[in-house]
């Protein structure tokens, strides 16, 4: 069985052993000093496993509201009420968030937390292991992954401190984007020749050379957005990395969608990093995809032991991406229209009342059974309130927005979590950002072509035609289409100019929001932080 305890040795023990050291209360011989733990190969890979366990804590929720969220991608209205939670939802489509908002406070402690953990185990390693080859892999994967949360923050944030020192508790100001950029630069390049080479089971969850190079890539792609020059040839060259490993390729038309089912894994030849999740296993993340996407009207037809709230959907804009081509495989992971059980051919019904399947009907027989083929519409229509974004408490209003199930349900699992893991860089994206790099005035190498790449995606895609050219615009929809519910659109609008636009209920274009504001606790705990400039009169 795959998971978090084969490939990445993290059992429970470990990890409270760590915590343990916080306490000052247990006994010495309990504490994590190098005298007593880590003492052998396998302790210290337990030592790395607090980081594991704590990047995969907010992914699927702190990092996937904020990127998508934000975004013409997905929207999580209230509906009677539920879902409304002081606003911090609704805020991130609407684009006025506040320093309180519970996002973005989640975001900044969730990547604060992978940082300092890692800075305690390497300072742990540092001190316990002989030196060696094993002693470099395990370090630089620790930097590589602290490496991977300062992107995500200064990404989000733009200015943040820069902490590596584990027991330093003092204060620390802000370093600019420009230097955060070039930290994360300088400490992926340090890594790349300790890394392991390889990928699959061995490497599967822990970032491999090739983790390093793709978000080098990705870094790189989005250079002029972070430090004002822009670096497209070294986006290439780091693409190259990739794909010169020989290590990946472009899943085929009919596993595109199994890479994202509940028994997803190291198998999968586009993963280049990917979060684990087992609902088994202690410590092994919250993934709660179904819960919000599938109707709760569908349990039954996919099984699930618990009935999901179903509160986000897409928004028309976005789904329109997907309404051209009817022979994309992609399309396949929206749930859209009138629904049908397993067999696609008995309906999807629910019994109601007239009045609790519209609450606004007048008639004198609303409490009248009423028994309906479940629909699921497009738009999101403000019918209770325009001021709190509710779409109202009926079947109408549960029933409003395309659901995506691209993190198929997974009814194996006994609670509300799944088995699904979830990557974080994939080839496809390596091909895509090759593409946009030449498309954007880089050189081409290898022969490569951005139309030649992006055909490469499609023709495992869809039946559909090649193309016979390519433009920036063209490529943006594609990469909406091959990305979706992946977390990457948020960066995506902001690169192609398109995150100040309109949709939805959304009309704030200022580029401010191109960051976060810093939380308000964050500023409490560290005196030394200051506000980001956009934010100070908020």
């Amino acid at each position: 069985m795959k998971k978090i305890i084969k490939y990445l040795g993290l059992p429970v023990l470990a990890i409270g052993l760590l915590w343990s050291c916080e306490d000052l209360d247990v006994p010495i011989t309990t504490q994590l000093t190098p005298d007593v733990f880590p003492q052998n190969s396998t302790q210290f890979i337990q030592t790395t496993g607090p980081v594991y366990v704590t990047f995969r804590g907010d992914f699927s929720f702190a990092w996937w509201w904020s990127q998508s969220l934000t975004t013409d991608e997905a929207i999580l209205p209230s509906r009677g009420g539920n879902w409304f939670d002081n606003r911090n939802y609704i805020a991130m489509h609407f684009h006025d968030w506040t320093v309180d908002n519970g996002i973005v406070g989640s975001l900044w402690n969730w990547s604060s937390s992978v940082i300092g953990k890692s800075n305690q185990a390497i300072s742990i390693l540092e001190e316990a292991m002989p030196a060696g080859t094993e002693k470099s892999t395990l370090i630089s994967e620790l930097k590589t992954m602290r490496a991977i949360s300062y992107f995500m923050l200064m990404d989000n944030f733009g200015a943040v401190p820069l902490d590596t020192l584990y027991g330093d508790f003092s204060s620390k100001p802000k370093s600019s984007r420009v230097e955060v950029f070039n930290f994360v630069e300088s400490e992926l390049k340090k890594a790349i020749p300790n890394l392991n080479p390889a990928s699959g089971v061995t490497t599967y969850g822990r970032p491999n050379r090739q983790t390093a190079n793709a978000l080098l890539a990705k870094m790189y792609l989005n250079a002029e957005v972070y430090t004002g020059t822009q670096r497209y040839n070294d986006c290439i060259a780091a693409c190259d990395q990739v794909i010169g490993s020989g290590l990946y390729g472009v899943e085929v038309r009919d596993s595109y969608l199994q890479m994202f089912y509940p028994n997803n894994g190291p198998q999968m030849e586009e993963f280049i990093f990917a979060v684990p999740y087992d609902p088994a296993v202690g410590g092994g993340g919250l993934m709660f995809h179904a819960r919000y996407d599938v109707p709760r009207s569908l349990r039954t037809r996919f099984g699930l032991p618990f009935t999901p709230s179903a509160p986000r959907s897409t928004l028309p804009e976005f789904y329109a991406h997907f309404e051209n081509d009817a022979n994309d495989i992609r399309n396949k992971q929206w749930l859209t229209g009138l629904q049908f059980m397993a067999d696609g051919a008995t309906p999807v019904t629910v019994t109601t009342t007239k009045k609790g399947y519209d609450q606004f009907y007048t008639g004198s027989d609303g409490a009248e059974p009423f028994t309906y083929q479940v629909n699921l519409t497009p738009d999101i229509v403000l019918r209770q309130s325009v001021a709190l974004t509710d779409l109202g408490n009926d079947e109408i209003a549960w029933n409003m927005g395309y659901r995506n199930i691209k993190f198929y349900p997974d009814n194996t699992s006994t609670s509300r979590n799944q088995n699904n893991d979830v990557p974080f860089l994939r080839y496809s994206d390596i091909l895509l950002m090759k593409a946009e790099a030449i498309l954007r005035g880089g050189t081409a190498t290898l022969g490569d072509t951005p139309l030649s790449l992006v055909n490469t995606i499609r023709s495992n895609r869809t039946t559909a035609a090649a193309w016979t050219s390519v433009t920036l615009e063209d490529l943006y929809k594609e990469r909406s289409r091959e990305f979706a519910w992946e977390a990457w659109h948020r960066n995506d609008m902001i690169r192609f100019g398109k995150f100040e636009g309109q949709w939805g209920f959304k009309t704030d274009t200022n580029v401010k929001h191109r960051v976060f504001p810093i939380p308000t606790n964050a500023l409490v705990l560290n005196p030394a932080l200051v506000q980001n400039p956009d934010y100070v009169n908020d």
